[in-house]
C-alpha cells in the first residue's frame, strides 16, 4: 500500500466513536434498525445461535461501513432492493412469473442473471480501458461501476433467493450457500468486493482486467451450470447441512479462496509485467498457462454434460482463445498500464494474508462442525484432505515471505500455481472424488 493510502486508513481507524460525521451515525443507526427489524421478524426461524450470529453482525456491520465507506452505499442499496424485492412477492412465489419488477429485475435469478451481464461488461470495458490511449481512465471508471453493480445485483439475489427459500416451506428456507450454484455467486461477488478495496487503496484500475477475468470465468460455469442442470431451482437441505455452522464456516471458506483467486490474478498480471519485453517462447509461460486454465473448463465440463452443450462450450474456447491471442500481441501496452511492480506484490502479498486467516478460521469451524454432523474433527476425507493441501500451500507462501523475504518471480509463480491447487479443492473434489461431501458433486 502506498504512504498516503496507508496514512489514510490509518487515521480512519484511530478516529474515535465521537468523532464520525452525521452520516456515518445514521448509518449505525439503520443497520441497528435493520438488525432489530430481521431478529422481530424472523425469530421464530432462528435459533439461539443464529440470534447470537445477528446481533454478533450489527456492529461488525457498522465498523466494516465505517472502515470502507463505499460499503456503506452498497449495503444500503442492497436492503433497498432486497426489500422491494420480498415485499413485492406479498407471500405468493408465483408472483416472480407476473409482477415486472420480479421478473425482470428482482427475484433472484433475474438478478443473478444482471449480476453475470454485468461481470461480463466490466471485464470488457477494463480491457477496453487497458489499449485505449486517449479516454482510458473513463473506461476503467466505467467498468469499476459496472463492477459495483453486478456485486449489488449478486448480493440482492442472494437475499432474495433467501427469502425465496422460505416461501417454498418453512423446513426448506435456509441461507443461500449450501450448493454450488450459490456458493460460485458468492464467489463472484466477494472476489470482486476485494478488489474494489485494493483498486481504491492503490489507487489503480488496471488489475480490474485481470481479476474480471476470473470472476468471468466463474460467471461462465455458472450459467452453464444453470442451463445444464437446472442449479438455480432451491432444494432442501441435506441432514448434514442443517446447522448454523454453515452461516459461518462457508463464507470464511470463500473468503479465502476469491482472495487466493485474486492474489493469482495479480501474479499474471505481475509476470506479464516483468516479462513483457521478452520474446522466448518460454519466457511467455504465464500466457501459455492462461491459454491451458481457460481451454481447461469447456474440455472438462463438456464431458460433464447430460444434454451435450457443445456449442456453449465451443464459443467459450473461442473466447478464451481470443483473450490468450490479445493478450499475448499487446503484452508491452498491457505492462505499461499495470502499476509498479511493488504495488503488484504487495496487493499479491495481502491478498495472500487475509485468505490464509479467513482460510484457517473457516478450517477449524470445518472441524467443529465435522464433529457435531460426524462425530469426529476430522476423517481425512477427499474435501478435508484438499483443504488441508490448500493451507500448507499457503502457509508455506507466507512462511517463505515472512522468514526468508520470498519476493518477485517465484512468489508469483507460487502464487499463480496455488490457483490450480484451490481450483481442485473448490470443485474439482466434488466432481472426480466421492467422500462426506458428496452432497455438493457436480
Amino acid at each position: 500500500m502506498n504512504a498516503s493510502s496507508a496514512e489514510s486508513l490509518s487515521l480512519h481507524l484511530n478516529r474515535s466513536y465521537f468523532s464520525r460525521s452525521p452520516l456515518e451515525w445514521v448509518f449505525a443507526a439503520l443497520v441497528l434498525a435493520g438488525g432489530v427489524y430481521a431478529l422481530l421478524q424472523y425469530e421464530s426461524a432462528m435459533d439461539v445461535y443464529e440470534k447470537g450470529i445477528l446481533l454478533a453482525a450489527i456492529p461488525a456491520t457498522v465498523w466494516l461501513g465505517w472502515l470502507w465507506q463505499p460499503l456503506q452505499r452498497l449495503m444500503l442499496a442492497v436492503a433497498g432492493l432486497s426489500l422491494l424485492g420480498i415485499n413485492a412477492y406479498q407471500g405468493d412465489l408465483a408472483r416472480a412469473e407476473s409482477v415486472f419488477w420480479l421478473k425482470y429485475f428482482l427475484s433472484s435469478q433475474s438478478a443473478i442473471l444482471w449480476m453475470s451481464m454485468l461481470f461480463f461488461m466490466a471485464t470488457i470495458f477494463y480491457w477496453i480501458g487497458v489499449f485505449a490511449k486517449g479516454r482510458a481512465e473513463g473506461l476503467e471508471s466505467v467498468a469499476s461501476r459496472l463492477v459495483w453493480a453486478a456485486v449489488t445485483m449478486a448480493l440482492t439475489g442472494t437475499m432474495v433467493r433467501w427469502f425465496e427459500s422460505y416461501l417454498l416451506g418453512p423446513d426448506i428456507g435456509h441461507i443461500p450457500v449450501s450448493n454450488l450454484y450459490e456458493v460460485f455467486i458468492m464467489f463472484c461477488w466477494m472476489t470482486a468486493v476485494f478488489y474494489l478495496y485494493f483498486e481504491a487503496q492503490y489507487k489503480t484500475r488496471a488489475l480490474g482486467a485481470f481479476v474480471m477475468l476470473v470472476v468471468s470465468a466463474a460467471v461462465g460455469f455458472l450459467l452453464w451450470y444453470t442451463v445444464e442442470r437446472g442449479a438455480q431451482e432451491i432444494q432442501p437441505l441435506v441432514p448434514a447441512l442443517k446447522s448454523w455452522w454453515m452461516k459461518l464456516h462457508v463464507p470464511a471458506n470463500f473468503i479465502g479462496y476469491g482472495t487466493f483467486a485474486l492474489a493469482a490474478m495479480v501474479a499474471f498480471a505481475y509476470l506479464i509485467k516483468q516479462q513483457a519485453t521478452d520474446t522466448r517462447w518460454y519466457r511467455m509461460a504465464p500466457l501459455w498457462l492462461l491459454g491451458v486454465v481457460l481451454c481447461f473448463e469447456p474440455i472438462v465440463f463438456r464431458k460433464a454434460s447430460v444434454s451435450g452443450m457443445s456449442d456453449y462450450w465451443a464459443i467459450y474456447f473461442g473466447i478464451s482463445a481470443l483473450i490468450v491471442a490479445g493478450i499475448l500481441l499487446g503484452r508491452r501496452a498491457i505492462a505499461a498500464k499495470l502499476p509498479p511492480l511493488e504495488v503488484l506484490d504487495d496487493v499479491m502479498y495481502k491478498s495472500i494474508a487475509v485468505g490464509f486467516a479467513f482460510f484457517t478460521i473457516a478450517t477449524v469451524l470445518g472441524a467443529l462442525w465435522a464433529a457435531e454432523a460426524w462425530g469426529g474433527y476430522w476423517s481425512w476425507d477427499p474435501k478435508e484432505t484438499w483443504a488441508l493441501i490448500v493451507w500448507l500451500n499457503y502457509a508455506s507462501w507466507l512462511h517463505m515471505r515472512l522468514m526468508k523475504g520470498l519476493r518477485g518471480t517465484v512468489a508469483a509463480w507460487w502464487a499463480l500455481a496455488g490457483l490450480g491447487v484451490t481450483t481442485f479443492a473448490f470443485i474439482g473434489v466434488n466432481m472426480f472424488l466421492s467422500g462426506l461431501h458428496s452432497y455438493g458433486t457436480l
